[in-house]
């Protein structure tokens, strides 16, 4: 997995330097990189001597003079240039584990990579982190992390992620702290296992921590029919249980989900404070319904319109909210339609997993102009869902137009179609 180009900034240094999508950056200062962490150092100089392969074979060395922190404006193909270090871990609630097959090929993929939880904010369960992992992130004062910590207690750990080294969490927490290396938690709730009086322990231990804990996110176990292992779901009375037990916690968080099941209303703002886990569900509700709330709506738009929003049941709770008041303007009718997962199991009530099928049997007989859907159904940069058909195949089996929201924690987009229209 070398250092490969996948794209070259307008405008930059590289741009400049003739660096073109495919060449391979062989070393900077006679020093082989081996990830996004050595090079984005490396280029924190005034003066670089860059040894780049070309595409076609040839070999070019560059010296170059530029800003110390300027950058150099390169993409890579991937963060790590040697290899992704491989989960080892065979947890019991991994949802890798549980898919069937025939999906795309990147929801197979199990990392669990110390430099992909820094550089792309991915979860670590540290059972692989070795000494020299350490040294490297104690010299290059490395930090945050994301850390799936699911418990303290080291022999349920052992038991949930079936791996002898997961024990030693608490002990590699603790060396986090020693040397100041700040990080997140997250701990995927499975009832009969670490709520209750462990999760009490778990956040006992991790507030012990103080500082070097930046944010806790709990989240229910994701449950599909495919799941062998007898888990139990989250209910109503385990989510309440869980809220009442994070409350008595600084800096802990409870994912949407927790408070939807409980059918208690989303939290104001200051709960989550700076939303540190929001791509964890956590926050990410509130978010979109305090865009919403600041957005200016006309009152009429031209001609009648009729938008579908082909929601996940996760998101249900906050677009049925802003479709009432979407739904004051004059000419605009607006309904909410939540996509079943008949594929994955009802349990599963996230937008990032829902199928062409399930889409497909949810709005092909809705009486609509256009269907709102978000952009995480589809895989990034393309309009492939996670089953392979595209956006395209879903217009055909349809016959509906689609409005694909960029920003999930937006309306902007949907907010400025609708004054386009006024």
């Amino acid at each position: 997995m070398p250092a490969k180009v996948s794209e070259v900034l307008k405008g930059s240094i590289a741009e400049e330097l003739e660096i073109q999508p495919g060449d391979e950056i062989l070393s900077i200062d006679d020093t082989q990189m081996i990830d996004m962490i050595d090079y984005n150092f490396m280029c924190k100089s005034d003066f670089l001597t860059i040894e780049v392969k070309k595409t076609d074979g040839e070999i070019e060395v560059i010296e170059l003079e530029k800003d110390y922190d300027e950058d150099l404006g390169i993409v890579f193909e991937s963060a790590v240039f040697d290899r992704v270090k491989p989960c080892l871990n065979k947890c019991i609630f991994c949802f890798v584990d549980q898919q069937p097959k025939g999906l795309r090929e990147t929801l197979y993929v199990k990392d669990d990579d110390y430099r992909l939880s820094y550089l792309q904010g991915t979860y670590i369960t540290l059972t692989n982190l070795k000494e020299e992992d350490k040294e490297r992130i104690k010299r290059m004062h490395l930090g945050p992390f994301y850390v799936s910590v699911h418990t303290t207690n080291p022999d349920l750990r052992v038991k949930m992620l079936r791996n002898p080294n997961a024990g030693k969490a608490l002990e590699n927490l603790k060396w986090f702290r020693k040397n100041k290396i700040p990080f997140h938690a997250q701990i995927v709730l499975c009832p009969g296992y670490n709520d209750g009086a462990e999760l009490e322990r778990t956040l006992s231990d991790l507030a012990e921590l103080k500082n070097t804990v930046l944010s806790v996110a709990i989240v229910p176990v994701g449950i599909t029919q495919f799941r062998k292992e007898g888990l139990q779901q989250v209910d109503k009375k385990c989510a309440v249980e869980t809220l009442d037990i994070a409350s008595k916690y600084k800096k802990v968080c409870c994912s949407d989900e927790f408070f939807l099941l409980a059918e208690r209303e989303i939290p104001p703002t200051k709960y989550y404070g700076n939303f540190c886990q929001l791509e964890d569900g956590v926050g990410a509700l509130r978010m979109l319904l305090d865009d919403f709330k600041s957005s200016a709506l006309p009152k009429l738009i031209k001609k009648p319109l009729k938008i579908s929003f082909a929601a996940s049941y996760a998101a249900k709770y906050a677009i049925e909210k802003i479709a009432k008041d979407l739904n004051k303007i004059k000419n605009l009718t607006v309904t909410v339609n939540p996509v079943k997962s008949n594929y994955w199991g009802q349990d599963i009530t996230v937008a990032g997993l829902i199928t062409t099928d399930d889409l497909i049997n949810t709005v092909k007989d809705l009486d609509t102009d256009m269907v709102i859907i978000p952009t995480v159904m589809l895989k990034p940069y393309s309009e492939d869902f996670l089953d392979g058909k595209t956006l395209t195949y879903v217009k055909e089996q349809t016959g509906k137009d689609f409005f694909v929201v960029k920003d999930i924690y937006s309306m902007k987009e949907i907010v400025d179609y609708l004054w386009s229209k006024a």
